[in-house]
């Protein structure tokens, strides 16, 4: 039977969500976890990578398993959570149909960046950010990356998509306290690197280097030499994953 499994992680120390030789992983921890509480090998699928040093407070992965296994569903629960590093939290199982699968299945996918503008000691999940920044410019620019378009220039080079068009449904920054800001993006799906590329470029609209005009002409050329720098994973976050109501109640 097949079962997906809902998780948050901190990214700090981790070499992303994807299973590596010498560098811990989360997959990697979710599957020694699970193989003993099991008593044997569990591989699990997830929703998709992040890069080292990104966080997710909501995320999916899917795994098979007995039905006899979840006789005690809450002790199960306790168990992993034990066995699992600090970082890594699991909040709940979903029995789903024996399709469900927990990356092609999501629909939307939401990602929030937070920097501040001063030295705070209490940011440590936040980048600090020193040069002065035009919000309302970067939001002007942030409008043009709505719609269903080509992202190549955010792709991190080398990457295996077979296909960089991605639908944006969301994309703004807001200023949540003074001197902290949030940068939140929603799509289908998104590229490897994408959403560190975009928040570089967007601070370079910021900083008067480049202006929101130019963003489309970025998009149409697909060259990931002509955007930002990416920003730091530590600051990352994967907020949401969304998945069709049915999946996740039957």
């Amino acid at each position: 039977m097949r079962f997906f499994i809902r998780l948050s992680y901190l990214g700090q120390g981790l070499c992303g969500w994807q299973s590596q030789q010498n560098a811990p992983s989360v997959q990697q921890a979710l599957e020694d976890a699970l193989a003993i509480a099991f008593g044997r090998p569990t591989p699990v699928v997830g929703a998709g990578r992040t890069d080292a040093g990104v966080n997710a407070r909501d995320y999916f992965a899917h795994f098979d398993a007995e039905e006899s296994d979840f006789k005690q569903p809450e002790r199960l629960l306790h168990k992993i959570n034990a066995i699992l590093p600090r970082g890594i939290a699991v909040y709940g199982f979903y029995r789903v149909p024996e399709e469900a699968h927990a990356r092609y299945d999501a629909f939307s996918r939401t990602y929030r960046y937070y920097i501040h503008t001063f030295k705070d000691p209490f940011a440590t999940c936040s980048w600090y950010y020193t040069f002065p920044i035009d919000i309302d410019a970067m939001n002007r620019a942030a409008e043009m990356l709505l719609g269903t378009r080509d992202f190549a220039c955010f792709e991190k080079k080398g990457s295996d998509n077979r296909t960089t068009v991605c639908t944006v449904t969301d994309a703004h920054w807001k200023e949540v306290a003074p001197g902290h800001l949030v940068f939140t993006v929603t799509a289908n799906r998104f590229l490897r690197n994408m959403v560190r590329a975009m928040v570089g470029t967007l601070l370079e609209v910021g900083r008067g280097r480049t202006a929101p005009e130019d963003i489309p002409e970025l998009l149409l050329s697909a060259d990931r030499c002509r955007a930002g720098q990416s920003v730091p994973g530590e600051a990352l976050f994967l907020e949401e994953i969304r998945y069709p109501y049915e999946l996740l109640t039957i």
